[in-house]
């Protein structure tokens, strides 16, 4: 599933090229709104909210759109070839005079009025990349069950939205902790040290094309510059701290990767 720096790009892409444009093309390939026609409607924006997708319309209407784990919009200038996959996985299609916005294999996709939509992502906690920010009440959600796993308490995005697995499983190599300890057996400088860390890496990334965690601090850059990522997608590969082979669980189709030896706690 796209971390919330991937959909952050998105929406910012979407927003870029449509944003202030009149529809010319209006085509959601979906049954429930097959028949909806926003053409002539200008586009005021196109926002992310976690990994939610909202772009909204005049007249007080919102396309709300999900990627998951295969979804993505490509934007195109007006008359190139579309790429992103073959024509039946399109989900919708936005254009303007001058950029079009293609929808492919969207599985999360509605029209719904604009003030409705707290409806589908009112349930958010607060969104490490937007204005609505507030470390203090992701802290407080993120220790509100004491007995849970701290990578399921990451990746929920009622505590706080944006971390995906790639950012869940560095975070914890970062926190010297398993995914599997126990949110309740962190200190609370550590759990607050969790927290910012999440925020600090998001806004690393939020405009960089390709993520990384070993660069997201000058100290860091210089030290491994040819490595990306601690964890995520290095198994067998040397710890970049202790040299010990990292490892993978899969559980629920979710790839987990850690250290056996920096990280403390239980393991699987």
């Amino acid at each position: 599933m796209p971390e919330g720096d991937t959909v952050f790009q998105t929406a910012k892409r979407l927003d870029s090229a449509l944003a202030g444009g009149v529809l010319t093309v209006s085509d959601l390939r979906v049954p429930r709104f097959a028949t909806a026609d926003l053409t002539g409607r200008t586009v005021l924006d196109a926002t992310a909210r976690g990994k939610h997708l909202l772009t909204r319309f005049e007249g007080g209407l919102t396309l709300h759109s999900h990627l998951r784990m295969e979804g993505a919009w490509r934007v195109f200038d007006h008359g190139e070839r579309w790429r992103g996959g073959p024509d039946h996985q399109i989900r919708a299609v936005l254009a303007t005079a001058e950029h079009t916005a293609v929808g492919y294999r969207l599985p999360v996709l509605e029209l719904l009025r604009t003030e409705d939509e707290e409806q589908v992502v009112g349930h958010l906690g607060p969104d490490l990349l937007g204005p609505d920010w507030d470390p203090e009440t992701a802290l407080r959600n993120l220790l509100a069950d004491p007995g849970r796993r701290v990578g399921d308490a990451l990746l929920d995005q009622r505590n706080l939205a944006g971390v995906g697995n790639v950012y869940m499983c560095e975070l914890c190599f970062m926190a010297r902790a398993t995914p599997w300890l126990p949110v309740g057996e962190l200190s609370l400088p550590l759990a607050t040290r969790l927290v910012s860390t999440a925020k600090q890496l998001l806004d690393a990334n939020r405009d960089r094309p390709v993520r990384t965690t070993t660069a997201a601090t000058p100290a860091m850059s210089r030290r491994l510059p040819r490595e990306r990522l601690f964890v995520y997608g290095r198994v067998g590969r040397p710890c970049l701290r202790c040299r010990t082979p990292i490892r993978k669980t899969v559980r629920d189709d979710r790839p987990t990767y850690w250290c056996p030896r920096c990280q403390s706690g239980p393991t699987g």
